[in-house]
């Protein structure tokens, strides 16, 4: 069972918290770890499947195949899935779909962002705290693992005090508390005095939060510790910044703390987009930088990684795991979904005379007057030619595209994630066998794999 006391701890952050920092972090010193925020809607989209090439435990969008929440056994005891939810019943189903594969489930009470708010989450929940009680009371009565909830601090301590102590009598394990309010950001200076006061008076551990302003190495964190008399310290920018800051030895320097996530992000197949992003909030002015602006046009995982000379270890990887067969976003296919989805028949869905070609469209390798679209139409139109047709295949929320132009159809067997990538797609493969484009050209491009 989990334990709260004396824990360094990983903050739930949104889009930063997926499986490669988490394992960074757990890696580095942390104790525990928290994924991002996953709304109970979403989830419940998804189906669980055990990935036998990563060894990892995937809970897999139904609509899109995109992976909703990726977890592996090194981090099964230490890794609490955060929820965000405004229903009991809904939090309940999520959670007892992941009650095997964490260590507990923590609520969100704490998030003041208006798409929180506006779904009733979040710090919604704190001025609704009969609903809030209901729902954690609802987890600890049907879960065999603990349930915690993270909070902001109320107008004062007295106030926050009250709230506590009716959610300790739900049954939850801990409580983390970020000492700033609904209102206020982090330029604000954190309020380690109401998180004390709160702290002091209850008999459960309370996990510091909302500390990273002063946490610039890891002597500051037992500091933070002191100073609100908690527990454990959460950390959320300061681990996002330097991931480093849980070691007892000191800081790592930036490029190896980012090698070092690389080769994660690698290892477990982490989406492009979200690594790119994760990098860059450990760059963050450094994005200005020569350097910088060359990651900034990175649009595959290869290319991020040639920056830190580990494209040779990613391309063996990509490698290996396609000859594995490996399932990913790119073999998203609409049969392979759970249950298979009837499609939408189109009125030529016999492909047999179509020319197919795997090619994604990465909208960030374009310029506007350089979209496949607009080099297609535009070369039609200076050749005599009548400009091409789209005929679009929806199914959920995946979508493909065949282009009808000069007698042929061509169309990419990437399913893309709306109608416009799926036309571009289209003309992206169009343009390949016009001769428009070639395969180096579309490997620069990220929209096809370098085998």
């Amino acid at each position: 069972m989990i334990d709260y006391e004396n824990k360094n701890i990983l903050a739930p952050m949104v889009r930063i918290g997926t499986l490669p920092m988490r394992l960074l972090a757990l890696r580095y010193g942390a104790d525990i770890v928290y994924s991002e925020e996953l709304i109970d809607w979403k989830f419940l989209r998804s189906k669980r499947r055990y990935n036998e090439i990563l060894k990892t435990v995937d809970f897999i969008d139904q609509t899109d195949g995109t992976i909703v929440f990726r977890t592996n056994a090194e981090e099964k005891e230490k890794v609490v899935l955060q929820l965000g939810t405004c229903d009991a019943e809904r939090a309940l189903k999520v959670a007892k779909m992941v009650e095997t594969d964490v260590a507990a489930i923590d609520i969100n009470m704490g998030c003041p962002k208006e798409f929180s708010i506006k779904g009733g989450m979040g710090v919604a929940l704190l001025e609704q705290s009969d609903k809030a009680y209901n729902i954690l009371t609802t987890l600890v009565n049907n879960l065999s693992i603990p349930v915690t909830c993270k909070i902001r601090i109320l107008e004062t301590p007295e106030a926050t005090l009250r709230l506590v102590e009716k959610f300790i009598n739900s049954g939850i394990k801990a409580i983390a508390i970020h000492g700033r309010t609904r209102y206020e950001r982090p330029q604000h200076f954190v309020n380690t005095d109401a998180i004390k006061y709160v702290s002091s008076r209850v008999s459960i551990p309370v996990i510091a939060n909302g500390g990273s302003k002063e946490i610039e190495k890891y002597s500051d964190i037992m500091k933070f510790k002191e100073l609100t008399g908690c527990s454990s310290v959460m950390l959320a920018r300061a681990a996002e910044w330097n991931c480093s800051i849980f070691r007892k030895e000191g800081l790592l320097p930036m490029d190896t703390v980012i090698k070092d996530y690389l080769k994660l992000a690698i290892e477990f197949d982490n989406s492009p987009a979200n690594t790119k992003y994760c990098i860059q909030n450990i760059l963050r002015d450094l994005q200005e930088t020569p350097r910088g602006r060359r990651f900034l046009d990175c649009q595959t995982l290869e290319q991020i990684s040639a920056i830190w000379e580990l494209d040779g270890y990613c391309n063996e990887r990509q490698k290996l795991y396609q000859t594995l067969g490996i399932s990913g976003r790119w073999q998203v296919n609409p049969d392979d979904l759970q249950p298979p989805n009837k499609k939408l028949k189109l009125e030529n869905d016999d492909l047999n005379d179509v020319e197919q070609m795997k090619v994604c469209f990465i909208r960030a390798s374009f310029t506007h007057s350089t979209l496949p679209k607009s080099e297609l139409h535009s070369w039609a139109g200076k050749n005599g030619h009548k400009l091409p047709i789209y005929e679009t295949q929806q199914v959920q929320k995946l979508f493909r595209s065949i282009l009808t132009f000069n007698g042929k159809k061509y169309t990419s067997s990437f399913w893309e994630k709306n109608k416009k990538f799926a036309e571009q797609g289209a003309a992206l493969v169009c343009l390949f066998y016009l001769g428009l484009k070639t395969k180096d050209d579309l490997i620069m491009l990220g929209s096809i794999i370098n085998k």
